[in-house]
């Protein structure tokens, strides 16, 4: 009786054991380094942590002009260009007309805009459900793509972009 006390015992142990295991490895992060582009000295970071279904996407970034800029996903991870063009446009694989998030039409790599402060110090957080990391879903995965910060702000009406001016920073949103 007590040997089999003990292997459920056991059993529950290890099945607890992996489900703790399980959702930990649920959780996905990216890390990556921005390089200034369009002879600019902008730098920065950006996160991206995926769990339970959704991304959040932090990025900080300083050497901007204060005021607003924006800042997209691309469809190449290519920062070889001096002016990041080889980033290609923006990525939208629903094929959509470029506008803001949530409203409306918009690309998948229509993040928007933040503000850079008096220093030229700027962060955006954005949370969605429509990225993934690596899942190979090409609606969805942001992997293999490029990240853009841009001279100025996205007016969300101008196509295919936003006239947000030069791009002077990329990432390669890579592994």
């Amino acid at each position: 009786m007590k040997k089999i006390i003990f292997s459920i015992a056991l059993i529950i142990a290890v099945l607890i054991a992996c489900k703790t295991n399980s959702s930990s490895s649920d959780t996905k992060k990216l890390s990556i380094v921005f390089e200034a582009k369009s002879n600019s000295s902008v730098s920065g970071t950006a996160t991206f942590i995926e769990k339970n279904g959704k991304v959040t996407f932090v990025a900080k970034m300083a050497g901007l002009k204060p005021g607003v800029h924006a800042i997209h996903i691309h469809e190449k991870s290519d920062c070889s260009a001096a002016d990041g063009s080889s980033a290609g446009g923006h990525w939208n694989p629903t094929f959509k007309n470029h506008g803001k998030w949530g409203v409306g039409q918009y690309h998948k790599g229509d993040i928007g805009n933040f503000t850079a402060d008096a220093n030229g110090n700027g962060t955006i957080t954005f949370t969605t459900d429509e990225w993934n990391i690596g899942s190979g879903d090409p609606t969805k995965d942001i992997l293999g793509k490029g990240l853009i910060v841009h001279e100025g702000s996205d007016d969300f009406v101008s196509q295919p972009a936003g006239n947000a001016g030069a791009r002077v920073a990329c990432s390669a949103i890579i592994k």
